[in-house]
């Protein structure tokens, strides 16, 4: 069992320094991509929360999650909404359930990917959340809240450099998200002091 967790977190390694490293690339593509006054406005958030003091950064925020929760169409959004309250209930079959429908309708949208590897990794399946951290994050690389996903799910699995990594990038687009800096204090004490 213990090789095979070794060999689980050596591939989990590779996976994320590739996902991590691509995130750069990812962004600078989409960004090119991107066009319409939407995306304009978006950016210009995007923007604003970097530099923003703490409180107008955590409106922005919520504000930013909250766009990128709407897909463009009701259907996928009532699917995104089951899925999220069936992980409220701790239903996360029930959730997958929904989100891989929502995922296999609506492919472009990355946060029915982010959704469902929360689920995924609620259930255990560490394997198949990371996929979808992949792909949610390859569609929208500046998407905090699949980072701290991502960050959280490094840590669980023990991957601490790399979650601490993780952790970091999501400072640089949200500076003020949720529990990154505990988190990264956290980590500072298991590695042994390094700086963050």
């Amino acid at each position: 069992m213990d090789t095979k967790r070794h060999n689980l977190n050596n591939t989990v390694a590779a996976f994320i320094a590739v996902v991590m490293f691509s995130l750069p690339l990812a962004a600078q593509d989409a960004a090119e991509n991107r066009g319409g006054a939407g995306n304009d406005a978006l950016d210009a958030m995007y923007a604003q929360l970097r530099t923003a003091p703490e409180d107008e950064a955590r409106r922005l925020g919520k504000e930013i999650r909250h766009i990128l929760s709407q897909s463009g169409s009701p259907t996928m959004n009532l699917l995104l909404k089951r899925g999220r309250s069936a992980l409220e209930r701790g239903d996360t079959q029930r959730a997958i359930q929904h989100l891989t429908a929502l995922t296999d309708h609506a492919p472009e949208f990355a946060e029915g990917w982010h959704a469902r590897s929360v689920a995924y990794a609620r259930a255990g399946l560490i394997g198949p959340a990371l996929g979808d951290l992949e792909r949610a994050l390859t569609l929208d690389p500046r998407n905090f809240a699949a980072l701290f996903s991502l960050a959280a799910l490094l840590e669980q699995i023990d991957q601490l450099d790399l979650a601490q990594e993780a952790y970091n990038r999501v400072l640089t687009i949200h500076p003020y998200f949720e529990d990154v800096t505990t988190a990264l204090e956290r980590l500072n004490a298991q590695l042994g002091g390094t700086d963050i």
